[in-house]
């Protein structure tokens, strides 16, 4: 299993040379992959070309970029350009985004989410294995009078989607090559998104799709557990108001997403890495690993350096 983390948040925007210089430490920790988050800030795609680039052999990619105020024509030249720069190493994931941030910040009605984004992967699979696209829907149109290809972008990007609901894992399924689901717990994966997006993948010929779990979670001594928790019910309580994430928490068996961020020794981490891989997670990205400051960071990331060389 390979394991990754997450480089700052969107509520923590670092200077450029401090991700660089993080994610440095993340390779050198054994991570194998880091990935960022789409705001109104710092442009993910180009953060992560920067930083992949900036960082040979460490795999890149964004979760997520919400689909609605952006364009599959732009989304590719995006993606493309950053696998050239990184050599191979960049992953598109893309998201439904929410309705407040969807109508405050772009002005635009958060209508047939899930119709959108089948349109949208639709239109952007040829674009990132052709360069070509003639795309002609309900909700866009994404034609291509020359080649939208971009010299040394191979393999073709792989795309993810932060897919979770029934309606959502179904296209992702059908369309991705993946999903990257946050705050769902094993049970959750293993009784309701795995199963989902799986028999969508197998119905439309596809290959058994990418699990990528995003988790919260943080390394921390047994007298620090209590206040690390508390730090994450903070943090993370802006989840329990989207109904999206509600609904996974409660399949997960828990009450408040902090239920779900692991945290504790090495030895309870490593547990419950196994039981996101017995859930059918293929890959382990951790988040919110700055819960316990500096110290309880380095020892979350060795900690799963020496996991993911252990495969």
């Amino acid at each position: 299993m390979t394991l990754g983390a997450t480089l700052g948040s969107t509520s923590r925007q670092l200077p450029i040379d401090d991700t660089v210089r993080l994610a440095r430490e993340a390779y050198d920790a054994g991570l194998h992959s880091a990935w960022f988050g789409q705001s109104f800030a710092y442009d993910s795609p180009a953060l992560a070309a920067i930083v992949g680039r900036e960082v040979p052999g460490l795999h890149v990619g964004t979760a997520a970029i919400p689909v609605f105020g952006r364009h599959p024509l732009l989304a590719s030249s995006q993606a493309q350009t950053a696998q050239a720069a990184t050599g191979g190493r960049y992953h598109l994931g893309l998201a439904l985004g929410t309705r407040h941030l969807t109508e405050t910040g772009f002005g635009l009605p958060y209508r047939r989410p899930v119709g959108l984004l089948r349109e949208f992967l639709t239109a952007l699979r040829p674009l990132l294995e052709t360069g070509e696209a003639d795309f002609h829907g309900e909700f866009l149109t994404a034609t291509t009078p020359y080649s939208a290809a971009v010299p040394g972008a191979q393999p073709p990007v792989p795309v993810l989607v932060a897919a979770m609901g029934p309606q959502a894992l179904r296209v992702s399924g059908e369309l991705a090559d993946g999903i990257l689901p946050f705050l769902a717990g094993p049970r959750a994966l293993a009784e309701h998104i795995v199963p989902a997006v799986t028999a969508a993948a197998a119905a439309a010929g596809r290959p058994a799709p990418r699990i990528v779990a995003l988790v919260p979670g943080v390394v921390a001594a047994r007298s620090e557990v209590d206040a690390v928790r508390r730090s994450a019910a903070e943090a993370l309580a802006l989840y329990e108001r989207i109904p999206s994430y509600e609904r996974v928490i409660g399949l997960s068996g828990a009450d408040r997403a902090a239920d779900l961020a692991v945290i504790g020794d090495e030895e309870a981490v490593a547990a419950e890495v196994r039981r996101y891989r017995e859930a059918g997670a293929t890959e382990v990205v951790f988040t919110a690993t700055e819960l316990n400051g500096e110290g309880g960071r380095r020892r979350t990331w060795n900690l799963l350096g020496q996991l993911s060389r252990q495969g």
